[in-house]
């Protein structure tokens, strides 16, 4: 006679346990790059479906439409300028950091990174992979590894950026009136913010406080010259006007007739909103902040989204050096390892 001995009962997983794999895979989905550079797309993405709903497509096929000879030669010379500047920028504080770096080649890569963040999402990929290169090649020549040439060029796109933002509120205080009830106080609201946030994350964590002081130390490394800290501001000044006479450009072109102060304070609405991480390709932000600035300042919107259009064109033109860098950079590299 056979004894059947009962089966262990069956373990009833909580509710709470049975979900947990599943908010672990979903935080991970979330903290993903592909993740972000996705909503960033889409988001980018749902800004042109509803420019195009408000203002309809004409203004972008006049936009495209409007590309001439002389538009482009303009372009491709500021492009030029603001390029050499920003290697002029990068190679000074590289330098500071004891990763040696000739100004001439700073200029081919920094036109190969900014190709690389054209076309490819995330907007930041060129910059690692000149951080890489210049790495690499410090390291070959016996000076400062990839963790100087990285911090070189997380330095110089942080100070290009924080002297747009200082020029831009300068420059919308003085001949922006229109968007001062606006901007300034939204400028004013984001910094305050990410003031809070530091103070908060640095009074609440050694770790971060540790963090900030080791940032902090590497920034005074990289600019504490005065000298280094000037040209670099120069060179910063130098960027952002080449670009904000770009959109001039562009906006003659098209036939927007505004006087030259205020297509001043319209051109730095329309960069701040090109430098927001949300976009396809660089569009979206920027022809809706035009769109909107051209309408508040009295030139219709239509004027604004041809304007940002055919700027958009002109800086896709423009970057095309940057490609025939990236394509000759790795032959130049493998006959050089021969």
């Amino acid at each position: 006679m056979t004894i059947r001995t009962a089966a262990p009962p069956r373990r009833l997983h909580a509710p709470e346990e049975a979900g947990a794999p599943t908010k672990a895979r979903v935080r991970r989905l979330l903290s993903s790059s592909g993740f972000r550079i996705a909503a960033r797309m889409i988001l980018g993405a749902a800004v042109l479906v509803a420019i195009v709903v408000r203002v309809g497509g004409e203004p972008f096929l006049h936009g495209l439409a409007s590309v001439n000879v002389p538009a482009i030669a303009a372009s491709l010379a500021l492009f030029a300028a603001a390029t050499a500047a920003a290697a002029w920028r990068w190679t000074i504080i590289a330098r500071r950091l004891g990763a040696s770096l000739h100004w001439w080649r700073a200029v081919g890569m920094y036109y190969r990174s900014q190709f690389v963040n054209t076309v490819l999402p995330g907007g930041v990929v060129g910059d690692v992979q000149r951080a890489v290169d210049h790495g690499r090649a410090s390291e070959r020549a016996g000076a400062a590894g990839i963790g100087a040439a990285a911090r070189a060029v997380a330095i110089e796109r942080v100070l290009g950026q924080g002297v747009q933002v200082v020029l831009s509120i300068a420059v919308l205080a003085v001949v922006g009136m229109e968007f001062e009830s606006v901007l300034l106080p939204a400028l004013g609201i984001g910094l305050a913010v990410v003031a809070v946030a530091v103070a908060a994350a640095t009074l609440g964590s050694g770790r971060v406080r540790r963090a900030l002081r080791r940032e902090a130390a590497e920034l005074r490394a990289g600019l504490g010259s005065l000298r280094v800290g000037v040209q670099a501001v120069v060179a910063s000044l130098i960027v952002c006007g080449c670009h904000l006479a770009m959109f001039a450009v562009a906006a003659s072109a098209v036939g927007a007739a505004v006087p030259p102060a205020r297509l001043l304070a319209l051109a730095v609405v329309v960069l701040l909103a090109a430098s927001v991480p949300v976009n396809v390709g660089g569009w979206g932000p920027r022809e809706g902040a035009a769109g909107w600035a051209f309408a508040v300042a009295g030139f219709g919107a239509a004027a604004g989204v041809s304007s940002a259009t055919l700027y958009g064109v002109l800086a896709l033109i423009a970057v095309a050096p940057g490609a025939i860098v990236a394509w000759v950079a790795p032959l130049v590299a493998r006959r050089r390892t021969r």
